[in-house]
């Protein structure tokens, strides 16, 4: 959902005219104001906490649901149709549905095996050996969540073992680090240092990201090696996702649809993700 498009609640008026979260500069704390200048980061008031938490376990809750569904036989379009019902039945909306340029065609993203991220869902029924990423984010009362999760279907190969184990570990490790002051580089500085031990390669295309009140904000929230010197302060709300290759890390973007991202040498690919919060005292996973 944009500014401009036409408010959840039908009023007929655009977002930002009706229930868009207010993040004025007059209700802001000093450290608020600075980030938002300095970097563009929405430092989120407890008004806003509360609002990203329900939607963070609402979007948890459609995706242990829709994952519990995945197995052999069953289609990702029958997936998307059934997360797209849980959204509808708790009055919020699946914030992929129309997304982006092009606009994303479905509910959720459903990755199978080679594809980093941004499968599109379809009629091909799964099969005994797949791995697959559901990918669920949630706009709840204007507020967004964002998860995804790995589901094996039946026996899997060693490289989809190992990629959906290396994926999770990184993840865990990389939330298990958050705290006011951590500089965001040392986040995927924990993220590839593991899974290079590991033999695994980090995706470098595709990146965490605040969200909350939008479905991207900033900051970008890099799963590599990089030099993003800016220290996490409570409030700071965005996601990890880490995307781990048994192969070479570069992929493709599909050509016809524009959106699903291969690996370049059809090696698989796996991604689990959280939003988190970062507190006081560390950090809170919302999207449990």
């Amino acid at each position: 959902m944009k500014r401009n498009d036409p408010c959840w609640c039908g009023s007929g008026l655009k977002w930002k005219k009706c229930h868009y979260p207010k993040i004025g500069t007059q209700q802001q704390t000093p450290l608020a104001e600075n980030y938002l200048k300095k970097y563009g980061i929405i430092i989120k008031s407890a008004s806003h906490m509360e609002g990203i938490r329900r939607a963070c376990k609402l979007a948890a809750m459609i995706l242990r649901k829709t994952c519990e569904m995945a197995q052999a036989g069953v289609t990702t379009n029958a997936l998307n149709d059934y997360a797209h019902r849980l959204h509808v039945e708790a009055g919020a909306i699946p914030a992929p549905l129309g997304y982006g340029e092009p606009p994303f065609p479905k509910s959720i993203c459903t990755s199978l095996n080679d594809v980093i991220c941004h499968g599109i869902p379809d009629d091909i029924p799964l099969k005994d050996g797949d791995i697959l990423n559901i990918d669920v984010t949630s706009i709840l009362d204007g507020y967004y969540g964002d998860c995804s999760y790995m589901v094996a279907i039946g026996k899997v190969d060693p490289d989809k073992k190992l990629v959906m184990e290396v994926s999770q570990e990184c993840l865990t490790r990389a939330i298990g680090i958050l705290k006011p002051g951590l500089m965001i580089y040392e986040i995927g500085n924990a993220i590839e240092s593991y899974a290079v031990s590991r033999g695994c390669s980090v995706v470098n295309q595709f990146v965490g990201h605040g969200t909350g009140i939008e479905f991207h904000e900033p900051p970008q929230v890099p799963h590599h090696y990089n030099h993003l010197k800016i220290p996490l302060v409570p409030g700071m709300t965005f996601t990890i996702e880490p995307m781990i290759n048994a192969g070479v890390r570069s992929g493709y973007i599909d050509p016809k649809n524009q959106w699903t991202a291969h690996t370049n040498d059809g090696k698989p690919s796996a991604q689990y993700e959280h939003t988190v919060l970062i507190t006081e005292e560390g950090y809170e996973v919302l999207t449990i």
